[in-house]
């Protein structure tokens, strides 16, 4: 049989092809192992990660807001679960005054107009519907402590955190390219050496297509692969602000609709296992204190299933 040879893409931003052979070969039994004692892997059932956020973020808040602490707290998309983070908080009559929760992301576009609070698809308007309206009005903490990134606000965002005394904890997980909130690896405005890239902080970026095909499978853009609805750019936190903030927890458990099938098993090994680099943004948690829930899903080992065709 003749052997035939290729190598990846040029729109696939890490290739290098003896690491991309080691790392699809990483099984499920060895995906925990790391030389980092402060960075934990552990695996757990797929519908497990979902409730594992809720109580992680209620608790945070919960036992802060009842030592009378302040809480800065960074986070991912407001998906619809963020209600049920609300619904804890009005049961157990948290008072959140002392609460600060920062976006790490939003859409941008082509000319760099980040997308208002008003816009239905934005991730501060969806932050205001699912958790901040969900909190009953006498526990709520000051509207302005619940910050979205804005053209406005986008030069000072850093200095924001930074002045509370960063982040007590920023949440995150793998996009399809290894981005870490938006922090693209092939975006011109992320371009330098390693420690060069340590240091940027928030800005407007150009999106990549993977991560307009990822978004494209999201509900709110009908879950229909329309990538001519995402939009072109965003802004987002730099990576100063995930190493700035005091603790981390990385979240891998995206399937398509409780199937096996999943773009982030080959990523989460190659953010987990791979070179720490900015072409694998989120590669950067592997030097830091940080925990990683694993679904089984993802754990699984990347094998053909010639049963489900080409």
């Amino acid at each position: 049989m003749n052997k035939f040879e290729y190598s990846p893409s040029k729109w696939v931003p890490f290739r290098d092809e003896d690491v991309l052979e080691r790392i699809r070969n990483v099984k499920k039994k060895d995906i925990t192992k790391h030389a980092n004692p402060d960075f934990r892997i552990q695996v757990f059932k797929d519908s497990e990660i979902e409730w594992l956020f809720i109580t992680d973020v209620f608790f945070r808040i919960k036992n802060a807001m009842e030592a009378g602490e302040k809480l800065v707290m960074i986070l991912p998309q407001p998906w619809p679960m963020y209600r049920r983070i609300a619904e804890l908080i009005n049961r157990c009559k948290v008072n959140c005054r002392n609460l600060y929760t920062f976006n790490m992301d939003e859409y941008a576009n082509e000319d760099g107009r980040v997308a208002p609070e008003t816009w239905p698809w934005g991730f501060t308007h969806s932050l205001k519907k699912y958790f901040y309206n969900e909190i009953d009005p006498d526990l709520r903490p000051p509207e302005n402590q619940m910050v979205g990134l804005t053209n406005e606000n986008l030069n000072d965002y850093g200095k924001m955190i930074a002045d509370l005394g960063g982040a007590d904890i920023c949440y995150s997980g793998p996009g399809w390219t290894g981005h870490l909130a938006f922090i693209e690896p092939d975006a011109p405005e992320f371009a330098g050496s390693l420690e060069e890239w340590k240091q940027m902080g928030p800005r407007i970026v150009t999106l990549s297509p993977f991560t307009l095909a990822q978004n494209s499978l999201h509900g709110s853009f009908g879950s229909s692969g329309d990538i001519a609805a995402v939009p072109p750019r965003a802004a987002t936190i730099g990576p100063a602000e995930v190493i700035g903030a005091k603790f981390r927890i990385a979240m891998h458990a995206i399937g398509v609709h409780g199937t096996s099938t999943s773009w982030q098993r080959l990523m989460s090994r190659l953010v987990l296992h791979g070179p720490v680099t900015p072409l694998l943004p989120e590669s950067i948690l592997q030097t830091l204190r940080t925990d990683v829930w694993l679904s089984k899903t993802i754990a699984q080992n990347i094998e053909p299933d010639w049963e489900k065709g080409y």
